[in-house]
Order: structure tokens, then sequence, then C-alpha cells
């Protein structure tokens, strides 16, 4: 399974619409094409950047679909009144019990195997145990030696919560690989249509 992630840096007051947009006009577009498998955004209301996602069965759907895509992003950019940068990943981990209200992006840098053996051994089972998670997906880059880790939460009080565990996690898989922590980032998950099958 795979991945390509938008990432819009927009407009705070545009966001409502950026939403609307991805249900009512990105999503019905996608669901059409061979090979896609769901759509994710992600918010952030205070500084307007969005995530947008779309999931795949395979590496050559999602360059196939590329074409067809091109005109929705560049809309979706119009409508937030944004830049936009893209990336592509392979889906490592899918892992989820129910659906959630907020999440926590990490993106990281180092061997992909080494942080997802880490991930699997030590931080899934953290997370299975923590109050108000949801569920949590990898994404990772082997070529470019990066990944992005998204857990989800219930409500912002558990996500707020769970801050200071993720710190520590964190900086354990960073000790244990050799890697390192790029950025994090907190968001409102507004849309989520999503066939992935599970993959822990």
């Amino acid at each position: 399974m795979f991945a390509r992630s938008t990432t819009f840096h927009g407009r705070p007051g545009n966001i409502d619409a950026g939403i609307n947009f991805v249900k009512n006009e990105a999503w019905p577009a996608l669901e059409r094409i061979e090979g896609c498998r769901g759509l994710s955004m992600l918010v952030d209301r205070q500084s307007g950047q969005c995530i947008a996602t779309s999931s795949w069965d395979s590496e050559e759907s999602m360059h196939a679909g590329d074409a067809a895509l091109r005109p929705i992003r560049d809309r979706g950019r119009d409508i937030l009144g944004a830049t936009m940068e893209m990336d592509e990943w392979e889906i490592a981990v899918m892992h989820r019990s129910h659906h959630g209200a907020c999440c926590r992006v990490t993106w990281m840098e180092g061997d992909a195997d080494a942080m997802l053996e880490m991930f699997r051994v030590g931080v899934l089972p953290a997370l299975e145990e923590s109050d108000g998670f949801c569920s949590v997906s990898v994404l990772v880059n082997r070529a470019d030696s990066v990944g992005c880790a998204t857990t989800v939460w219930e409500s912002h009080t558990a996500m707020e919560a769970s801050r200071a565990m993720a710190d520590q996690l964190r900086a354990g898989v960073a000790a244990e690989t050799g890697g390192g922590v790029a950025e994090v980032h907190e968001y409102d998950l507004a849309y989520a249509h999503l066939h992935v099958p599970e993959m822990a």
C-alpha cells in the first residue's frame, strides 16, 4: 500500500471551505480512480496548514492517477489560498480501533527498517494502553530515510495528556536507531474515508 500526502500552507479563514471541497469534490473524484483506497485531511485552524493524504493499493496506481489528480490539487490550493508540497510514501503500519477527533504527526529521519522495528516492539504496545488512543499509521520513504507516524486520539484532552509519553517514546526511538525527530505537529482530523487494511 502507498500514499501521497499534499501539504497546503493556507489561510486559516479558508479552512472550512477547504474541508467542504475535500468532502464534496475531491473524494468523489478520487473514489472513481482505480486503485484509490481512501483520503484523509488534517487541519490546523490556527496556522492554516492542512495535509490531504490519498492511499493507493500500489505504487503503479498512485502514479497512474496523478494526471487526474493534478487539477484537483490545484483547485484545493486555490480554495485554501495556499502553497503546497507533495510527498510519496509506503504505508508500513496501519492499526486502528475506532475513529477519533484529532491527531499528532511526527516526522523522523533515520533508517526506516530500524525505526519500524522499534515502533512495533516499543511504541505500539504503549499506545494501545493509552487512554483515548484510537489509531496509528506509519508511512516511510526508504529512499530518503524518513518516516511519518500519525497517532489519532478521541479528544484534544486525551491527546494533550499523551504528550509526555509521546516525547519519551520519540526520544527512545531516536536513541535506539540513531535517527532524529524532524518535526511534531498536532491537527484536527477533519475528514477520514479510508479502506486501508490492518497492517501492524
